[in-house]
Formats: structure tokens, sequence, C-alpha cells
């Protein structure tokens, strides 16, 4: 099965879930910088969540590079990780109209972390299907990055009940360990 398909899919949700998160954010009715004010915790739930949604498009992308075929479990795969990104907007619009409340907070690091367990459960069915001797399997067989993204997930989660903050600083710091695109398969496609 040709990949072409699965990532113009895969583009075009992308897409839209990044336009449904800029939809949320609501023109003050007052002309003055102090009817924008409400919105900083809006403005910066969504920024936080752009970058998410640019981590994954851009992971995806580099991930897909290497990909020679698709089966029907990649397909399969591919759509749990896009209805996961695809609630994001929702989580974005909570964590923002809620001023990073405790609860939103929470459910916003769940949806990150199966957001990150389904990219590894698709990556895993791609290497299954391509087998060890693939580029992807050379290039994410020590994924440190991905255990420290889901160890900050994990933790941030009931830490939401001790601080918000401590929860968002956890979300910042894997979108910074992300934000610059991961090099681990361009490295192993110039090695071939």
């Amino acid at each position: 099965m040709n990949k072409n398909r699965l990532e113009a899919f895969s583009d075009g949700v992308l897409a839209i879930i990044i336009t449904i998160m800029i939809l949320e954010i609501k023109v003050p009715e007052d002309n003055s910088f102090e009817s924008l004010k409400p919105l900083i915790p809006v403005v910066l739930s969504f920024v936080l969540s752009f970058v998410y949604v640019g981590i994954y498009w851009n992971n995806h992308h580099q991930m897909f590079q290497v990909v020679k075929k698709v089966s029907g479990s990649i397909l399969w795969s591919n759509l749990f990780l896009l209805f996961w990104l695809s609630l994001i907007p929702f989580a974005t619009s909570w964590i923002g109209s809620q001023n990073f409340a405790a609860v939103p907070m929470c459910v916003y690091g769940y949806l990150l972390l199966m957001c990150a367990i389904s990219y590894t459960l698709l990556q895993n069915k791609i290497i299954k299907l391509e087998d060890k001797d693939s580029t992807l399997y050379k290039a994410v067989e020590n994924d440190k990055k991905g255990k420290i993204s889901l160890a900050c997930y994990i933790s941030a989660i009931p830490l939401a009940f001790v601080s918000p903050w401590i929860s968002g600083l956890l979300y910042i710091a894997v979108a910074l360990i992300w934000v610059i695109p991961d090099s681990r398969i361009e490295k192993q496609i110039n090695k071939n």
C-alpha cells in the first residue's frame, strides 16, 4: 500500500486541528489593550499546543520519509494518533479558559501522554512491518527523548493537583526537548 495518501490525510487533519485552535481565540469587543488581558491564558495555551502539533507534524513527516510501505494496522495506528491529536483543541481551549486550573491541566497532560503513546505505537507498527534492519528502527532503537517525555507526562498528571504550574513547566520542558527537529532519522539516512 502506498504511503502518500496516509501522509496527505494526516497533513490535512493536522492543518484542521491548528485552524480549530486559532478559531477558539475570540476577538475582544473593546478596542483597548486592557481588553486583551483576559486573552493571555488563551493565547499562551494556543502557543503551547501549536508547538506540540508542529512537533508531531514534523516528526510524523520525518518518520514517513523512511517508510517504504504501509499496512492496514499502520493506517489504524495513524488514525489512533490523529484521534488523540484532534482532542488538542478541546484541551487547549479548556486550560486557557480556566486559567490553567488543576483538572484541565491534568486532562491536558493525559491527552499529551496518549498522543505520545499512540505515536510510539505507530512507530512500532512501522518497525514491525519493515523489520529491525529498517532505517527507522536504527534511528529510534535507543529512544531517550521518548522515555523522558513519557516520564514527564506521567509525573505532570498528578502534579497538576499539587501545582498546575509544575505541570505546565513539565509540558513546556517536553516541548523544548522536541522543538529542535529530531535528527536521528536524517543521520540514519545519511549513513546509508
